[in-house]
């Protein structure tokens, strides 16, 4: 390649020749040229600082995807001819050219992980109770729908990672983000396609001698065949979500100086955890919405035949994933100045003993089908990236059960509701688990880690963790419940046998078909204003709650059917709240703080031109092995600690009543075994990592990893597109 001679500016180096970058450049064969010359010191805009001591030596800008002082009237191309305007085939405007930079990409990427959180891990863990309810639907129907997103990203990862990770990737973003939109509109059609939602006028229904309920040859429906169209929806949920954490992550990463990438990425995933909290926010918000909007009903939303507005989230987040779509779909296939990056860049690859690791530098390698075997088996013989692998599952299993069950735990260990207890877990997860991500990501850039130090800090943040999950051996006590905890005279139940029917409520002919528990005023809970032989019911005008009156059951002390009793359960008064939540805090904080640096190492322990099919794979062994069974295992551990069980025509439902001390001790043994075995693994990951010799790394010139280049002394003259 011919070079430049260069003159010198107190801000940089100005071109005044014609430049010729015809030849590919040797690394990659991707360096930029420019379509036009530009002569004279009047044809070059203002330049841009490389941040080099003016010296008679060759310009390292040879390699970059750019000059480093812009000439006017210049367009500039790839070394094959591909355009890096934004826009949409010949339509790029000028005015879409401002996006055109990494922090453009992370914004938009940014709001489709959001969208994205906020829909799989928000919104349907919020209305799934609901759904349940309106389309009489059994648990492991809903459970079915719920893992359907884990399905289809498991059999679409491989195909999108491996042809997508050397096609163009913000068009395959993009048309995955549709796709995601597209299934949430889907997972919405049900409610306008079905009747009106038709439940009894519960005024009275629950009182002693009013508690009727439909045979259960009436309950049946057909809607339940609705499930399928839930499953397509959340199939197509996971299809469009799939190119997001591989693709979405190697774009960033390749177009953004190594340094910065773990800070990028820690952003692009702090965005994906606040969508959750945000979905259990909003979605809490659209179930005090009735489901028939416009129709007046005397249902309240703590009625348990109550079906809130499910809908509506999905609705929107379907339309603004439409929208997002467009602009990420008009990015070029790599940004312009990303180059300089990539030439910069310092392998970090685990090296293999028979030299096999080479062949994926290679151009040529993983374009064609028949490389994919090969792909793979380099990936299965680089240790390190098996056992970040399974200490990425351990962690999944803990995320995936901690956001399932979290809201679960919070609401029988401190006797809230399932709405406050969801609001509340979105509270707790909001600061720990996104500020958490995003630390993870700054200490990687602020301390200039390598792949073998971010897996020592990897290892750091599960020990912490793993200590302060401990926290477990402590509980709060079950609130005293009437013929569950304690029989009706305040005695304990013999060997732990249900007895829900007492002298004051045997003449009232309750069934347990409607669980609604009440508080009476003797700070005792009853299974329903039935159970507690409630005759009449009010609405207390400052809460709006319902107040029961005539309660047999309760205050046995004053006269007979004097009692009252309200409706929801009895507020909890453990002193041990601060600091069960304290450590909670503690443990998702650390969980989400390895998540960055894992990635990151992922990223660093391949070859370049396999990062995209390593978070494939990698994604598929964390789903496999945690995402799917994670769930299942804390949920049947947990049941294990049930007292009441729902009682469904016969068969068993849902559970209504934990017992707290059993359900922090499973909590706690499942919580050590995982974090035991991520332990483990980080530490099996850091003794096998081989990094590659110092003489192999392409050149001296990336500021990011080694302190001595001039680059990194001079980086406040850096261009302000390489700043955060």
């Amino acid at each position: 390649m011919a070079m430049p001679q260069n003159s010198t500016r107190e801000n940089g180096f100005c071109f005044a020749q014609p430049l010729d970058f015809s030849r590919p450049s040797p690394h990659r064969g991707e360096a930029g040229r420019p379509s036009g010359t530009a002569s004279g010191d009047d044809g070059c805009s203002t330049p841009l600082s490389n941040g080099l001591a003016s010296s008679g030596a060759p310009s390292p800008s040879g390699s970059c995807a750019e000059p480093l002082c812009v000439p006017k009237g210049i367009k500039y191309v790839s070394a094959e001819g591909e355009e890096l305007a934004c826009g949409w085939g010949a339509f790029t405007p000028g005015c879409l050219q401002l996006c055109n930079t990494s922090k453009g990409v992370l914004f938009f990427l940014c709001v489709a992980s959001f969208l994205q959180g906020m829909t799989v891990n928000g919104f349907i863990n919020t209305v799934i109770t609901s759904i349940e309810r309106r389309f009489d639907l059994r648990s492991y129907q809903s459970g079915l729908i719920a893992s359907s997103y884990d399905i289809a990203a498991c059999v679409c990862l491989t195909f999108v990672s491996y042809f997508g990770g050397n096609g163009h990737k913000p068009r395959w973003l993009g048309w995955g983000v549709l796709v995601m939109g597209l299934g949430s509109l889907l997972f919405a059609l049900p409610h306008f396609t079905t009747g009106q939602y038709e439940a009894r006028s519960a005024a009275q229904v629950g009182v002693c001698g009013g508690n009727q309920s439909l045979p259960c040859s009436q309950a049946a429906s057909s809607l339940s065949g609705y499930r399928f169209v839930f499953m397509l929806g959340q199939f197509l949920h996971g299809m469009g979500a799939t190119p997001l954490y591989t693709l979405g992550v190697t774009y960033l990463d390749e177009n953004v100086k190594t340094n910065y990438s773990p800070v990028y990425i820690a952003v692009f995933y702090t965005a994906a955890i606040l969508g959750p909290a945000a979905g259990y926010l909003v979605g809490g918000m659209f179930l005090n919405i009735y489901t028939e909007i416009g129709r007046e009903t005397d249902m309240a939303p703590e009625n348990t035949l109550w079906v809130g507005a499910w809908w509506i989230g999905f609705l929107g987040a379907g339309a603004a994933s439409l929208l997002i779509s467009i602009p990420i779909l008009g990015y070029p296939q790599r940004l312009p100045g990303s180059q300089r990056y990539i030439v910069m860049r310092v392998s970090e690859a685990h090296q293999l003993k028979d030299g096999s690791h080479k062949k994926a530098s290679d151009p040529d390698f993983g374009k064609t089908v028949k490389d994919l075997p090969r792909s793979v088996l380099l990936l299965l013989k680089n240790p390190t990236f098996i056992f970040l692998c399974l200490a990425g599952a351990t962690e999944a299993t803990l995320i995936a059960g901690m956001s399932t069950f979290g809201p679960k735990f919070l609401e029988s260990q401190f006797s809230l509701s399932a709405s406050e207890a969801a609001t509340f877990f979105g509270y707790l997860v909001v600061p720990a688990g996104g500020g958490g991500t995003f630390l993870g990501g700054f200490l990687v850039n602020k301390f200039k880690l390598r792949c073998s130090g971010i897996i020592k800090l990897c290892l750091l943040c599960t020990v912490s963790s793993l200590l302060a999950i401990f926290i477990f051996f402590i509980h709060c006590p079950n609130m005293p419940m009437a013929g569950v905890t304690q029989m009706y005279d305040g005695s304990a139940l013999p060997g732990g046998y249900l007895n829900l029917t007492a002298a004051c409520n045997v003449q009232c002919g309750c069934l347990q078909d409607t669980y609604s528990p009440v508080c009476g005023t003797d700070g005792i809970m009853y299974y329903s204003p039935c159970h507690a032989g409630c005759k009449s019911v009010s609405v207390n005008p400052r809460n709006e709650k319902k107040v029961y009156q005539e309660c047999n059951c309760v205050d046995k002390a004053l006269l007979p059917g004097s009692g009252k009793a309200e409706a929801g359960k009895c507020t909890s008064s453990c002193d041990k709240k601060p600091l069960l939540l304290c450590f909670m805090f503690v443990v998702i904080l650390f969980t989400f703080l390895s998540s960055i640096p894992a990635l990151t190492a992922t990223l660093r322990c391949v070859s370049d031109r396999q990062r995209s099919f390593a978070l494939g794979i990698q994604w598929i062994v964390v789903r496999t092995l945690g995402g799917i069974p994670g769930p299942i295992a804390f949920g049947s551990m947990i049941d294990k600690s049930c007292l009441l069980w729902q009682d469904q025509c016969g068969e068993q439902g849902s559970c209504y009543v934990y017992q707290n001390s059993a359900m922090s001790r499973y909590t706690l043994v499942a919580g050590l075994v995982y974090k035991v075995l991520g332990t483990t693994f980080f530490i099996v990951a850091c003794l096998l990592y081989k990094p590659p010799p110092p003489e192999s790394a392409p050149g001296s010139l990336d500021a990011s990893e080694n302190g001595t280049s001039d680059l990194q002394e001079h980086k406040p003259s850096l261009p302000a597109e390489e700043d955060i």
